[in-house]
């Protein structure tokens, strides 16, 4: 059983479902029932007896276009775990490249970031290249940075508040730094942070990292401790937006892509690229009454 649930045009809902529907029934996979979710009154959940998740994807893709999905091979359960990206995904800007801005080398660092998260640069060469060009960047541009250019993607507080208070356990992994992560973190509810250290000597940056380096093998690796620690039968959302995240998507009972890069989306259980972060509540199922805003 193949379970999609999406969020999408309502002038247009009826005419893409038929569109829809007879694309799967070509393929063999008839729709057998689809309605709209009783609490989330605008998410249509379609149900099939089977069916190939990345083509079911692929069409549902095209017919509903743009929209917020997510398709599971089981019923849908509200997880109880949540490890997310930070840059781009729970915030919208990228640190490193805003952090650059103060070197004057925005430019140049977020044209090595965007070729990193399109997955054409391998992650810890390009993150070591760009740290090393923040080397003499004095200390304090860190924290004026957060305070004058990192803000919180639309939804990300009441996302994250809302599944703690559901039991659900929290946690952000990036490939940034700590410096910016634990204060996001503080602001949006995480309970936990794993990130990257900058190296600092006298008020300075030194151009290195100083400690191991968070990669798309750490995030992995973060979610399959963290689902251990948990037990069998709990389920695990993932989130993120370039290609460091795949892994930990794909390990994920659900790996949603959050507006993301083109091999991160295809990696993924479904996608948000209609709404803001709270569409991950409703495709779930979580009413509104009970989102923490």
């Amino acid at each position: 059983m193949l379970i999609a649930r999406l969020i999408a045009d309502h002038a247009t809902l009826e005419s893409a479902l038929d569109t829809a529907s007879a694309a799967l029934a070509d393929k063999g996979w008839p729709v057998a029932e689809a309605t709209m979710l009783d609490f989330c009154g605008d998410v249509l959940q379609i149900s099939m007896a089977g069916g190939d998740a990345a083509q079911v994807r692929a069409i549902l893709s095209d017919a509903f276009a743009p929209s917020d999905l997510l398709l599971s091979a089981g019923p849908i359960v509200v997880p109880h775990l949540l490890v997310s990206d930070m840059d781009s995904t729970m915030i919208g800007q990228e640190c490193i490249d805003e952090l650059a801005d103060f070197a004057g080398l925005k430019d140049r660092i977020a044209a090595i970031t965007e070729r990193a998260m399109q997955g054409e640069l391998d992650f810890e060469s390009a993150l070591k290249e760009r740290v090393g060009l923040l080397k003499d960047l004095p200390e304090t541009a860190i924290q004026q940075c957060l305070a004058d250019r990192i803000r919180p993607m639309p939804g990300a507080h009441t996302l994250v508040e809302t599944l703690n208070a559901r039991g659900c356990h929290t946690v952000l992994v990036t490939g940034g730094f700590h410096s910016f992560a634990d204060p996001v973190a503080e602001m949006l509810g995480f309970r936990r942070v794993v990130g990257n250290v900058l190296g600092v000597t006298d008020g300075r940056l030194t151009g290195d990292l100083a400690a191991a380096i968070v990669d798309s093998g750490v995030k992995k690796k973060t979610l399959e401790q963290e689902m251990e620690r948990l037990g069998k039968g709990d389920h695990s959302l993932a989130m993120g937006d370039g290609a460091n995240d795949i892994p930990m998507i794909q390990a994920a009972d659900y790996g949603i892509a959050y507006y993301a890069k083109p091999k991160a989306r295809a990696a993924a259980d479904g996608w948000i690229e209609r709404g803001d972060l709270t569409s991950v509540l409703k495709l779930f199922d979580i009413p509104e009454a009970d989102w923490v805003k």
